[in-house]
């Protein structure tokens, strides 16, 4: 049995993320914010806003085995009606909040035999968007970060990062709201379906595992083919 800390597991990736480790008989610590959590084996739930500066994470483990951070938000919008405050606080949710769960982390992590930090990004850092310019901004930090702390922290802890395309999560939900949304957001990808948080949730398992090694830095693009295909 391995101890991870997953920060935002009680929706979307996050619950993926947290359900597969607890069938695999792993020990979960993660947070929630407004979601219900839902009783798993070998999970513990602690409430946590990552934008609420009198809330402290919770302590973990004296050994931990990794680390993944989810929390995000999808604010599409023109460029000409976002202010300053809006990528001030993508930036605080999505990249300082990482940071902080990771400095949080660090201790535990340096004495685990083969630890692991996964982090999330998106398919429009290096695919342009049109209304994702806060989202685009925040993640492509957290792409910089990934690999800065990749080589930083080689070779005892490795860091990757997953970039999926659109996801059927509460995120997503005013954008796959109805079946038309759904099949044309799907029909822009080549495999011709939109992600699901179970797809996200396995790679970032794998990520975790000692099956993966000899990867680090790495920035893996989990997308139905929409970054490279035409």
């Amino acid at each position: 049995m391995k101890q991870y800390f997953i920060i935002g597991g009680s929706a979307g990736i996050g619950q993926a993320v947290v359900k597969q480790l607890s069938q695999a008989n792993h020990s979960v610590i993660t947070t929630y914010n407004h979601s219900e959590v839902e009783e798993l084996e070998n999970v513990t739930y602690h409430q946590y806003d990552v934008l609420d500066k009198d809330k402290s994470l919770p302590e973990v483990p004296e050994v931990l085995d990794g680390v993944v951070y989810c929390p995000g938000r999808i604010q599409l919008k023109p460029f000409h009606r976002l202010s300053a405050e809006d990528f001030t606080q993508d930036y605080e949710l999505q990249v300082l909040g990482a940071i902080e769960a990771i400095q949080h982390a660090l201790p535990s992590l340096k004495k685990a035999e083969n630890p692991s930090i996964v982090l999330f990004s998106t398919v429009a850092v290096q695919t342009g968007f049109m209304f994702h310019s806060t989202v685009a901004a925040s993640k492509g930090a957290i792409e910089g970060l990934t690999r800065a702390l990749a080589a930083e922290f080689a070779p005892k802890i490795r860091v990757n990062a997953i970039a999926p395309s659109i996801t059927q999560t509460n995120l997503s939900q005013r954008l796959l709201n109805s079946e038309e949304k759904i099949q044309s957001n799907a029909a822009r990808h080549p495999l011709n379906k939109i992600g699901h948080p179970s797809d996200i949730a396995s790679l970032a398992t794998f990520l975790l595992s000692d099956q993966s090694s000899w990867m680090t830095g790495q920035i893996i693009h989990l997308d139905g083919g929409l970054s490279t295909l035409k």
